[in-house]
């Protein structure tokens, strides 16, 4: 009788520790449809300029976000996810110019103003300003402007680029509602729901990686979700796909 009432007695207490964190993780979902945005904007920069790691919609899939120029932040993001610390994390930033404080451009500025914003990821050599532990050992950055109004005036209002990667558990798929990354809540300081971000399998592509750190060429490294439209405008600026002949 004792061992029974001993094992619902900590049934309960695993129930009641269960329920306080779910608690807890809605507590930190924010609706960004409530037509409140400007709210949600300062607490998802509050909580990123104290170092929070926190959850975004992006125009492809859902992010985890933390500034890039935190070191404890970038080491926190690979916790969360149980990524491999040579996979590298891209970093978003606010708009076409602050390309020129990131990394070094050796492309038409025009040439990313037709890409951007948009479901891109431009890998470029990276600049000094950039915070050496971001990706260290790595000569190039993948650098972001999603096609989405959140994430662009939150990072304006950090004033500095975001660390951005997709929340997931590393090899997991990509996801494209807050409930499909919910085993992360409780490790995120807010989570920004924007709603369902796409129907169909090919929306988890996530963004299309091109690199184009090499003067006059072009290297696909993840084709995503906008390769097409991408190597269209790629080329009519004369870019040619880098080859092992080229």
């Amino acid at each position: 009788m004792r061992l029974i009432t001993r094992r619902l007695l900590t049934t309960f207490h695993k129930t009641l520790v269960r329920l306080s964190r779910m608690n807890k993780d809605m507590d930190n979902i924010v609706n960004l449809h409530d037509g409140d945005l400007e709210k949600h904007l300062h607490r998802a920069s509050e909580s990123l300029l104290n170092g929070n790691i926190i959850a975004v919609p992006t125009d492809t899939i859902y992010g985890i976000a933390g500034l890039a120029q935190n070191s404890d932040a970038i080491r926190r993001i690979y916790d969360i996810k149980k990524r491999d610390l040579n996979n590298p994390i891209a970093i978003s930033v606010g708009n076409v110019e602050d390309f020129y404080k990131w990394s070094k451009v050796v492309v038409p500025q025009d040439l990313l103003r037709d890409l951007l914003p948009g479901p891109v990821t431009i890998v470029l050599e990276r600049s000094n300003d950039l915070n050496p532990d971001l990706n260290p050992g790595k000569s190039l950055v993948g650098i972001r402007i999603p096609n989405h109004p959140f994430i662009i005036k939150l990072v304006q209002k950090c004033g500095g680029p975001i660390a951005l990667t997709s929340a997931n558990i590393s090899a997991a798929r990509s996801t494209l509602n807050v409930q499909e990354f919910q085993e992360l809540w409780h490790r995120l300081d807010v989570i920004c729901d924007g709603g369902q971000l796409g129907a169909t399998e090919f929306a988890r592509k996530g963004s299309t990686v091109i690199d184009l750190s090499m003067k006059g060429k072009y290297r696909i490294i993840r084709p995503g979700s906008a390769q097409k439209e991408t190597v269209q405008v790629l080329e009519k600026y004369d870019l040619v796909e880098y080859t092992e002949n080229t």
